[in-house]
């Protein structure tokens, strides 16, 4: 059992106070009153952004670069290490090839396509109403009408009535 759980144990059902189990387990009171403060731990926070002052000033280089990259074809794209190079030899640049590189990839990250997979259980379905122009005996009128979708065997059921009312 990692110590989160141990402190947070130890504490309500043993009773110790937060000194006690701070001086028991060897951490800090105020790690103590943060373990007992969340049920599970919260993770690491930044609290302020990161300050990258060799950089910001060629971001918007870098992003010009990347967004003209979107016209080529694939091969011709700018790598982080041309990006760096370019931004050497034309715009004196002096930072490291390290933070062009971690700038590219965290920025192709953020902008990159998301896809969630649509997957439907057995028995579930999806229903829904409208209405269409239909032609019955050569006369065109509206006809309203009920579908229900079942996805997971790819059955489809279609009712269409000549008014929509509840009784229909």
């Amino acid at each position: 059992m990692d110590l989160y759980r141990r402190v947070r144990l130890a504490y309500h059902n043993q009773g110790l106070s937060s000194r006690e189990a701070a001086r028991q387990f060897g951490i800090s009171r105020e790690s103590v009153a943060k373990m007992l403060e969340f049920s599970e731990p919260p993770g690491y926070r930044r609290t302020a952004t990161a300050k990258r002052p060799k950089l910001d000033g060629f971001t918007d280089i870098i992003d010009e670069y990347i967004e003209s990259d979107k016209l080529v074809h694939r091969k011709q794209r700018h790598t982080a290490k041309r990006i760096f190079e370019r931004l050497r030899d034309e715009h004196d640049f002096t930072g490291g090839y390290i933070i062009i590189k971690d700038y590219v990839r965290g920025r192709h990250q953020r902008h990159k396509e998301v896809f969630v997979p649509l997957s439907h259980a057995p028995g579930h379905g999806q229903a829904d109403f409208g209405e269409a122009q239909v032609i019955i005996d050569g006369a065109q009128q509206k006809a309203h009408f009920f579908v229900l979708d079942l996805p997971y065997s790819d059955a489809c059921y279609v009712r269409a009535y000549p008014r929509a009312v509840t009784e229909a």
